[in-house]
This record gives structure tokens, sequence and C-alpha cells, in this order.
């Protein structure tokens, strides 16, 4: 897929305020300080589409971005470490579940995870959540380009065999690095894919 336009659109806190659900929707997420804003601007091959931060929870809103006038790119708060008070946290908890569970055109659910650090618990029991939703969701890997590729290798491998633990099929895995732009390619075969599957028809 070649990206020929990449605009932002709207912010919302609320998903009754998205964009209509005309066109398929691919979110992403992920723990603070992940790395969230740099794939999506390497992936929109835009240096500052989304907004990038030193600060963990830099994203409080839904953010919608259309790509190619053909689908939406959403960029959601980050979950788990970020300096706000616990009901700040609670209110982007229930923006976020909203958003996830009633959200009619989410084709999928990117889920992002530092490939530095084993399976952590904050990010499993978002992931189980999701699958109980029965909300489709893949995996990337972030920040590929700190380790060595037999760290790599075998960071994968035990994530994959942590998932087998709670899921019958493994949901599907992607590596990437902002910095090299290392696999920009296959994120957006996936998307192509399900874009073919949409039609607007099938919304309620």
């Amino acid at each position: 897929m070649k990206i020929q336009e990449a605009k932002y659109v709207m912010s919302n806190s609320e998903y009754e305020k998205c964009p209509p659900p005309d066109m398929p929707e691919y979110a992403f997420i992920g723990r603070s300080n992940v790395g969230k804003s740099s794939l999506i601007n390497m992936l929109v091959e835009k240096k500052s589409l989304a907004k990038t931060s030193q600060q963990p929870g830099k994203t409080q809103l839904i953010n919608h971005f259309q790509i190619n006038n053909a689908w939406y790119l959403v960029d959601l708060p980050g979950y788990g470490y970020a300096k706000v008070s616990k009901s700040e946290r609670e209110k982007w908890e229930k923006m976020i579940g909203d958003y996830l569970y009633n959200r009619e055109n989410l084709m999928c659910t990117f889920v992002l995870v530092d490939i530095r650090h084993k399976a952590l618990v904050p990010d499993l029991e978002f992931m189980s959540e999701l699958g109980q939703a029965g909300i489709p969701f893949h995996i990337i890997f972030t920040k590929a380009d700190k380790l060595k590729a037999y760290q790599i290798e075998a960071q994968v491998a035990a994530y994959a065999e942590k998932l087998a633990e709670i899921w019958e099929v493994v949901p599907q895995m992607f590596v990437t690095s902002a910095e090299k732009h290392e696999g920009r390619d296959p994120i957006l075969l996936a998307i192509e894919t399900y874009n073919g599957t949409f039609s607007p028809g099938s919304i309620e």
C-alpha cells in the first residue's frame, strides 16, 4: 500500500462524536512511552502527523487521521504508567473502553509492546479484555533497533510462548523499528487486507 495522503481529522473524548463510521478504522494503543507516535509517523511517512513527546501520557483523546481518503488510523491514549491522577486515569480508561467496545467500523486494534521487555501484566490483561470482548487485535513490537537480531528472535519466541498459555491461536505479531523504518510493509498489508473485507452496508 502506498500512502498518498494522511491528514488529521479530529480529536474526541466520546466515541459518539467520532467521524461517521463509513470507512474501515484501525486503532493503535499501548503502554505510555511505547513509541506509538513515532510508529504512526513511520507508517504514514510523515514526521509529525502524530505528536511525539518524551513525557508519557501525551495522547489524551481519541485522535482520528484519514489515510488515502479510504480508512482511518486512530491514535488512542496509552494505558499503564502516566503522571496523572487516579480520576483522570479512570476517565481515560472509560473513554478507551467505550470506543473499543462500541465503534462499529473498527476492523482491528494494534497493541504496541516494547520488544525490550518481557510480557508485562498490564499488556496481557489488556489483550485478554480485547479477546473476551471479541475485538480483533494484532501485536506490534516496537524499538527493535535497540536489540540485536538474536535478541529479537528470543523475545518474540518468549512472548509467543507466554501468549500460548492464554490463547489457542496466538495473535499475529509484527516487529518494527520507527528509527530504521522496519516492519512498515507487513502492517500496511494487513490493513489493506482488512480494507478489502469492509462493507459500509454491513454496519447497523
